[in-house]
């Protein structure tokens, strides 16, 4: 049965939102430098394109599985701790990788938040399967 969607629509929206403005920062970088297309082999350019990607690369799914987690029901509880976990991860990996091209804790924690999103909802949404095929 189909559920209203309540909770998951706020995290949708914030993202969409962080990714504007990481997409403006490419742009500011981009005037600075004189670049339109490509890094210019500028480092600074180059990691702030790299942060906006791999926002782009893990959120689209993470929202994806958080949405249907809640249109297949699960408490709002859930969707709010998942989505959470989801803003706070790629807040801290972007936070983390724009500091530096090296490993960092922004970018561990970053990265272990939203695989933890992914591997809890994803194994969530699989139970969800099983269980409702079963009946």
């Amino acid at each position: 049965m189909a559920h209203a969607l309540i909770v998951s629509p706020f995290y949708v929206g914030l993202c969409a939102l962080i990714l504007v403005v990481l997409s403006v920062l490419i742009i500011r970088r981009r005037a600075v430098r004189g670049v339109w297309f490509g890094d210019g082999g500028h480092t600074d350019l180059q990691r702030a394109i790299r942060v906006q990607a791999n926002f782009v690369e893990y959120t689209p799914l993470a929202l994806l599985v958080i949405v249907v987690l809640e249109a297949a029901g699960y408490r709002a509880w859930l969707i709010h701790t998942l989505g959470i976990a989801l803003i706070v991860g790629r807040l801290v990996h972007a936070w983390g990788l724009t500091c530096s091209g090296e490993a960092s804790i922004g970018r561990f924690v970053g990265t272990k938040l939203t695989f933890l999103v992914l591997f809890v909802g994803g194994a969530l949404l699989i139970w969800c399967f099983i269980r409702t095929a079963v009946i």
